[in-house]
């Protein structure tokens, strides 16, 4: 039987990365063993981490809802998508809405970010039957979040990203460069793109 890397090979944050730069999934994937772990990865796990005991004493205020039950590191899965995370919160209010929360270390709500929420969303809809609308990103230092709203723009996007993703890997096809080479300056993988830095 196969495990869940083989039946979903790629992760939620793996979408967020693509969006930020083909080339870092690429090397995660394609070349799994040279991958450094930076300061900034630790980082963001510790502070989601500690955020959850934060968010356990506050009220959804932040949220702009009253009341609705939390669910804390939910994993999920889709296979219609072929991709597997875990969402830092789920929020269940009244009525059934279900809303994914990403904690992020940004004060920026990317469109990196944006995508990663929306594909916790999709794979919520295939796990429980139901139509997800929005999501939350929570910025840990400002200390408050934006809504983003899952629409057909996004989700395509998304779907579109998984498709090439997934080509990526069968092929192992190295993606062009980002445009904004300004990227590159921080990147753990930049003394491997010889063709950019």
């Amino acid at each position: 039987m196969l495990d869940d890397d083989q039946r979903y090979p790629i992760r939620v944050t793996d979408l967020k990365q693509w969006a930020y730069c083909p080339r870092v999934f690429y090397y995660q994937h394609c070349l799994p063993h040279v991958r450094p772990t930076t300061y900034k990865m630790e980082a963001g796990v510790a502070a989601g981490k500690s955020e959850v005991g934060r968010e356990e004493r506050r009220s959804l205020r932040v949220y702009g809802i009253t009341q609705g039950e939390r669910e804390f590191d939910v994993p999920v899965c889709s296979e219609n998508l072929g991709l597997r995370g875990e969402v830092d919160m789920v929020i269940t209010v009244a009525g059934g809405e279900v809303i994914p929360v990403d904690y992020k270390l940004s004060k920026i709500a990317g469109p990196h970010f944006q995508m990663q929420l929306c594909a916790y969303g999709m794979m919520l809809e295939d796990m429980r039957g139901i139509s997800i609308q929005r999501g939350f990103l929570y910025s840990i230092p400002l200390r408050s979040s934006e809504s983003i709203k899952f629409d057909q723009r996004l989700r395509q996007k998304a779907h579109k990203a998984i498709q090439v993703m997934q080509r990526v890997i069968v092929h192992e096809t190295m993606p062009a460069p980002v445009k904004n080479l300004s990227k590159c300056v921080t990147c753990e993988f930049r003394r491997f793109c010889n063709d950019v830095v």
